[in-house]
């Protein structure tokens, strides 16, 4: 039995009744939202948004990384998003560690991950503003574009804006 029998079988059920071969991989509704990888995040349904509304980054911490602004820069050029949001959340486990902290962890593990940057989050307000001062000042995205922040509260679904 493969690790991933589970998930070919729901696959199977799920393109059975697939409906969405019109997408064109454009955001219909112009907008990338930049999320965290947390599996209590359900971006689509808290945006009461629909597949091939939006572009989703996930990392860890909702960081905006080298990776990210080069998944945005292209998804502004080529994919028609027009705006843009920061979205962290309540109780990210990236809050409660250290990069050094996760190094060490790693090297009890026998793994050496000094070479890696893990974007880890002291301090949220702080990390959410500059990352939306990093998309709002980057020179390979249009000046003005919509870049908006808010924290994703995930004991109770609201979403609180950050005004910067």
């Amino acid at each position: 039995m493969s690790a991933f029998d589970d998930l070919l079988a729901a696959n199977e059920e799920f393109s059975a009744t697939f409906t969405n071969a019109e997408l064109t991989g454009k955001a219909a509704r112009g907008l990338a939202v930049v999320t965290c990888m947390d599996s209590r995040i359900d971006p689509l349904g808290l945006f009461g948004l629909k597949p091939g509304d939006a572009k989703i980054l996930r990392n860890a911490g909702a960081r905006v990384t080298d990776d990210v602004l080069r998944t945005l820069v292209l998804a502004v050029n080529l994919l028609a998003v027009e705006r843009v949001l920061v979205m962290p959340h309540t109780d990210c486990g990236m809050t409660k560690v250290t990069d050094d902290e996760v190094h060490a962890i790693a090297a009890r593990r026998g793994v050496d991950t000094r070479s890696l940057d893990f974007h880890t989050v002291p301090d949220q307000d702080a990390a959410l503003r500059h990352d939306l001062t990093r998309i709002r000042t980057s020179p390979f995205l249009p000046a003005g574009m919509p870049v908006g922040g808010a924290v994703y509260d995930v004991r109770t679904g609201k979403l609180m804006p950050v005004d910067i």
